[in-house]
């Protein structure tokens, strides 16, 4: 099970600016969804930024249980599985390969891994060119390929920037059924995103973010 992420008066700026992020603390525990819902430059992406380590506090703390996480953020991101708004994969190997280079990176390489990544492509729709090379893909095929290399390690944490853009409605009710059975099996999801109609059914809190700060949504406005 993964280990509570959490905000400590966590603010951001940039140069002499206003701060983006405004002494965030907050708390993300294991076997919950948080949502993040907000207008377009709100911070959605600052934060999670933030929490996948691309970008360092101003000031404050970013804590996964006693770790702190961008003191140690090898540590911390082995436990990690991210899917950005705007996905840079490596255009030179195929989704099997990237898949497999991640397992393989984690010391997660078994000899049913093949069976693991045929499964998890198969799940989220990715069948027929699984084996072209990813710089020949649509952009739905690769977010497609994004979260199946999220969710491929088996992570404890995922961090998800507008993951259903650019997908199909059949992948995108797999993608939902994914994160729905990753938090029931203890994980800790923080996605932000506006297609918010069926996370919102999945997702255990609903946070707006405005003027740099967080604010819990009621179930009726954030449905």
């Amino acid at each position: 099970m993964a280990s509570p992420l959490v905000l400590d008066s966590v603010t951001k700026r940039y140069g002499d600016g206003p701060a983006i992020l405004n002494g965030l603390t907050r708390t993300f525990t294991p076997e919950s969804l948080t949502l993040l819902v907000g207008p377009n430059g709100a911070g959605k992406t600052t934060l999670l930024h933030l929490l996948s380590v691309l970008s360092y506090p101003t000031s404050g703390t970013v804590r996964y249980g006693d770790l702190d996480v961008h003191a140690h953020p090898y540590r911390y991101l082995a436990h990690v599985g991210l899917v950005h708004a705007d996905a840079q994969l490596p255009e030179h190997l195929s989704a099997v390969e990237l898949l497999e280079w991640i397992l393989r990176s984690r010391d997660g390489w078994t000899k049913e891994a093949p069976d693991r990544i045929d499964a998890l492509l198969t799940r989220l729709r990715l069948d027929e060119r699984r084996e072209n090379l990813i710089g020949t893909y649509s952009s739905g095929m690769t977010q497609k390929a994004q979260i199946a290399a999220a969710l491929v390690a088996e992570p404890d944490v995922l961090l998800m920037d507008e993951p259903l853009r650019s997908l199909d409605t059949a992948t995108a009710d797999a993608a939902i059924d994914l994160l729905e059975a990753f938090v029931v099996d203890g994980g800790l999801a923080v996605v932000a995103s506006h297609l918010t109609g069926a996370l919102t059914d999945i997702a255990d809190t609903t946070l707006a973010l405005d003027d740099g700060t967080l604010s819990p949504v009621p179930s009726a406005e954030a449905g």
